[in-house]
């Protein structure tokens, strides 16, 4: 599949639209939804003109979530980092391959996950707003990107401990990202860094484990 790159990536100027709109978008998905299953390509649709930073929050959320979330954090690993490289090539429009799209999830688990979500983002709408624009452009997304790719890596790998922090660090590089707020982007830059460094711990010591 080919796509342009010729789209230009919008913006909200109003720190509540993105969170607001992501939340009502995640119910109406469920609400539209029939059949017992929900493929990705339903959530891709929803949120894909939304732009890059939208979507990063919602395929980092279900693991960042404190609700168990089995199977799920290793493709959505793999998403995230596939759309973080699209972003330091310089693409403007999201893109996955059909076989991503394809991925499906039990109504059952999103009955679940979806009110804890919408819940959750209630809560970012006062902690964002555009601010310190100046680290938000293209040449300053570099650093966040590569610590988004570091910690979709920690994602895809199947030892507890090893998924939450670093999802959540990729929910809030998004949420900076979409809100232009250059303070949500630094401060989760270094917790993303901080997050690298715990999980390597966690790793570590999972590693002496097997070695006995």
């Amino acid at each position: 599949m080919k796509e342009s790159s010729s789209e230009p990536q919008s913006h909200s100027s109003n720190p509540a639209d993105n969170t607001a709109s992501l939340a009502d978008g995640l119910k109406s998905v469920l609400e539209s939804a029939k059949g017992d299953k929900v493929e990705m390509r339903q959530f891709f649709d929803c949120f894909q003109e939304k732009g890059f930073g939208i979507l990063l929050m919602i395929f980092a959320l279900p693991s960042a979530l404190p609700l168990p979330a089995p199977g799920y954090s290793a493709p959505f690993g793999v998403i995230l980092a596939l759309l973080a490289r699209q972003m330091l090539i310089g693409r403007h429009t999201p893109w996955l391959p059909e076989k991503m799209l394809r991925i499906s999830f039990s109504r059952s688990f999103l009955e679940k996950i979806i009110p804890s979500a919408v819940a959750f983002l209630s809560k970012t709408e006062a902690l964002v707003r555009p601010r310190m624009e100046m680290f938000t452009g293209r040449g300053m997304q570099v650093l966040p990107l590569f610590i988004v790719i570091l910690m979709s890596i920690f994602m895809m790998i199947p030892i507890p401990g090893t998924n939450t922090a670093p999802a959540m660090v990729v929910f809030m590089i998004g949420l900076g990202l979409s809100e232009k707020d250059g303070a949500v982007l630094l401060l989760s830059s270094l917790a993303g860094l901080c997050a690298a460094v715990l999980t390597s711990f966690i790793l570590y010591k999972a590693i002496l484990k097997l070695l006995g």
